[in-house]
């Protein structure tokens, strides 16, 4: 309906911590780690060079991977990295969108890699001096589709009260979850894939700006008998990681008629999409996406570039490349429809629209 408000996402901005890990000195530590005690690590080795990735960000330095630690010194330092991060992400966006800490009115917080209670929202609200009746939404559990799906409970709140400003915020540190006697192969290819960072967006359903994004549409597929294709396992000494060899097998064949669905609901297709800001959970799985939207090897150039600079970093990676996409078009003037998607634990397909003028 013409009247019917739409979220307008007036800012978003990224941040990373401090220690930069660069590949080759991660795959010698993982040499030294795992060469003499990991019957298979020669066959895995590759996985370094293979992953698309030069560098990544820590909030720990490489040698604290070595040794060993336990879930409640983990925790702590996800809580503390994680508060940091944000904040410093939060003051970004509200830096662009023009707008002081007392403007926002609700804050989604999402994030899978620790746990915080009181929850990241509430601890937050009380650093960055939050007014006291902001509504809080904290969303644990989407793993990499906690970017998308954050996007989009943040705009259906917004939409909810028109004028309201809602502050979204997304933190992973995957790092932490790192457990160095853990022999696993995910174990070994997670420390070839993941990095940390954080993102923060505003949105509002007020009369758009000249300009700004608005989030049209947004939706989700959960696919049947697929719990255990990605996840954590919880351990005595923290979170293990856990994700299928299949996922780039399972994108190549049903990601495409999930879209479609979704896409359909919308009254839209695969033409209607101008650009595409999406996950690079992997080398692989970017590959197989490639040929899922009919586009030349590459062509994914702002999700290759995100992953070659900060690695996997679960929920968080999909609105660096949207940022990285949207600084592109503010540049070049340019607009067009935004499909904004990622995948997760589920196993669920995670998909938002952006409509760019």
């Amino acid at each position: 309906m013409a009247d019917t408000p739409q979220a307008s996402l007036l800012a978003l901005a990224t941040a990373v911590p401090a220690y930069l890990l660069k590949q080759v000195d991660v795959a010698r530590f993982g040499a030294a780690l795992f060469g003499a005690s990991f019957k298979d690590f020669e066959r895995l080795a590759p996985v370094y060079g293979n992953a698309a990735i030069d560098s990544r960000y820590s909030c720990v330095p490489l040698d604290w991977y070595g040794e060993t630690h336990g879930f409640k010194e983990r925790n702590a330092l996800y809580v503390e990295n994680a508060l940091n991060l944000l904040e410093q992400a939060a003051n970004r966006a509200l830096d662009q969108a023009g707008l002081e800490a007392e403007d926002i009115d609700a804050v989604v917080a999402v994030s899978s890699s620790g746990i915080a209670t009181p929850s990241l929202d509430a601890l937050i609200m009380e650093r960055m001096k939050l007014r006291r009746n902001v509504e809080r939404l904290p969303v644990f559990g989407l793993g990499c589709a906690g970017g998308v799906l954050g996007l989009a409970r943040a705009g259906q709140m917004a939409i909810s009260r028109p004028g309201a400003n809602v502050l979204l915020l997304v933190v992973e540190l995957c790092g932490l979850t790192f457990r160095s006697a853990d022999r696993s192969k995910s174990n070994v290819i997670a420390t070839a894939l993941f990095g940390d960072g954080a993102a923060a967006a505003v949105m509002t359903a007020k009369d758009p700006v000249n300009g700004t994004p608005i989030l049209s549409a947004w939706g989700e597929h959960t696919w049947p008998d697929t719990l255990d294709v990605m996840g954590w396992r919880v351990e005595d000494d923290g979170l293990g990681v856990l994700f299928s060899r299949d996922i780039p097998g399972i994108v190549e064949r049903d990601y495409r008629a999930a879209l479609d669905l979704f896409l359909a609901s919308e009254n839209l297709s695969l033409d209607d999409i101008d650009g595409f800001a999406v996950h690079p959970g992997g080398a692989k799985v970017v590959d197989a996406l490639e040929g899922v939207f009919g586009l030349e090897p590459g062509g994914l150039a702002d999700s290759r570039a995100i992953l070659k600079g900060h690695g996997n970093m679960s929920a968080v990676t999909v609105l660096f490349v949207l940022e990285r996409i949207l600084a592109d078009k503010e540049a070049g003037g340019g607009g067009g429809r935004i499909l904004v998607s990622s995948l997760g634990p589920g196993f669920t397909a995670a998909f938002s629209i952006l409509e760019c003028r």
